[in-house]
């Protein structure tokens, strides 16, 4: 049996908003894949990459898509006798709001979104998937 629904809501509700500062030991990273056990690979902003686990209060609660971002606590990781080098504090989940927090590294531009451009020699569309029109069924 999962947890109280209750708990779920107060941890994902954590989420929404920043803290006021982060302490020397945590930064903002980005996830790039999930790579079991709960363990996260992440970049840093200067594109070194770290394991890091995710804590049992955010496990079944708050799922990480890659390309998202998280903070990371580096504190008390040197004792371990493992690759893991963090542990994940926090997930920012309205990007918008975090973004505009003094901490947010200038290395984590917003990407602008590009649509597929109509090319030329595409001229035909797929049909895959699709009925065949009235004019071919003569």
């Amino acid at each position: 049996m999962g947890p109280p629904r209750r708990k779920m809501l107060a941890t994902a509700e954590g989420t929404l908003t920043p803290p006021d500062e982060l302490s020397d030991t945590q930064q903002i990273v980005r996830a790039i894949k999930a790579t079991g056990n709960n363990i996260y690979l992440v970049e840093q902003t200067d594109r070194k990459q770290m394991l890091v686990e995710l804590p049992a209060r955010f496990r079944s609660a708050i799922w990480i898509k890659r390309s998202s971002y998280v903070v990371v606590d580096t504190k008390g990781q040197e004792e371990r006798d493992n690759k893991i080098e963090g542990e994940i504090v926090n997930i920012v989940r309205d990007e918008k709001v975090w973004r505009k927090a003094p901490f947010w590294p200038k290395e984590f531009v917003k990407q602008p979104v590009v649509l597929a451009a109509d090319s030329d020699d595409e001229e035909e569309e797929s049909r895959v998937g699709r009925m065949p029109s009235s004019d071919e069924s003569d």
